[in-house]
């Protein structure tokens, strides 16, 4: 079946990850699993392409033959068609199987759609992105105010009250989503910038985190690791220590890498 439609393409074994799995990180993706000679496919694929049409590009539609792709349809274990499945930042979100009425396709692609929080969170972290942080703390309150349990915009605001040092509503804020990464990556990032106004008793310990606090990870890292090491009274503080600047580094960054091989060999 050919297909030249706006924002309606065909989508193969071989391209369903980036067509599907990727583009799905950038906007919804509504997948058609059909076959030509399914006579209730002929019925639902013209109304989910006019769909596509109507909303401009709010989603994609991929349509996939499961006669000639039979890789992914086994994969989603697809055993009866038309079945059309929905992906948001890739994974599976929602589905439904037969040629249903048209009013309960909208209103499944109601529940798919990015909702008006779900767009003042994006205009927010663009917002963020580049530094106006004062716009991006009014769009995250407006999307809460929307969706008061919406989790992206409680953790954008979150970060917006941690970069401004307003700590308490930035824990409020995030206790709640844990164990989200960035939520733990945040929550550390507090905690670790808090080791500035720690005492400083000329112990290895509180140098350590006086550094991790300024910025020089890779000192305070070997510190902490030299105390895991010793087994002394501040071994689980060096452990715990260590713990936080991962979150802050992030799992991608070299030290983190480094040091979390050294951690694991000290502790067993």
């Amino acid at each position: 079946m050919a297909v030249t439609a706006p924002n309606v393409i065909e989508v193969t074994d071989t391209t369903f990850g980036a067509a599907v799995l990727e583009e799905s990180f950038r906007r919804p993706v509504v997948v058609d699993f059909w076959a030509g000679w399914c006579q209730p496919c002929r019925l639902i694929g013209p109304v989910l392409e006019r769909l596509a049409g109507e909303h401009g590009g709010e989603f994609l539609l991929a349509k996939l033959d499961v006669d000639a792709n039979p890789q992914i349809s086994q994969a989603f274990g697809i055993q009866s068609i038309p079945a059309v499945k929905a992906f948001r930042d890739g994974r599976l979100i929602s589905e439904f199987i037969g040629a249903i009425p048209e009013a309960q396709i909208r209103e499944f692609l109601r529940t798919v759609l990015p909702t008006e929080a779900d767009r003042l969170v994006l205009e927010g972290e663009e917002a963020e992105r580049v530094g106006r942080i004062d716009e991006a703390e009014r769009l995250y309150r407006q999307a809460l105010g929307t969706e008061p349990q919406h989790h992206f915009a409680a953790l954008g605001l979150a970060r917006v009250a941690a970069t401004r040092g307003n700590v308490e509503e930035a824990r409020r804020l995030l206790e709640p989503l844990r164990p989200d990464p960035e939520a733990e990556r945040v929550l550390a990032a507090i905690d670790v910038s808090e080791w500035t106004e720690a005492a400083d008793d000329g112990s290895p310990l509180a140098r350590a985190e006086r550094a991790a606090a300024e910025g020089r990870f890779e000192e305070a890292m070997s510190t902490f690791l030299d105390l895991v090491r010793a087994g002394g009274e501040d071994r689980d503080a060096g452990r715990e220590a260590m713990l936080k600047v991962f979150a802050v580094l992030g799992d991608a960054n070299p030290l983190t890498a480094r040091y979390r091989r050294e951690l694991a060999r000290a502790l067993f």
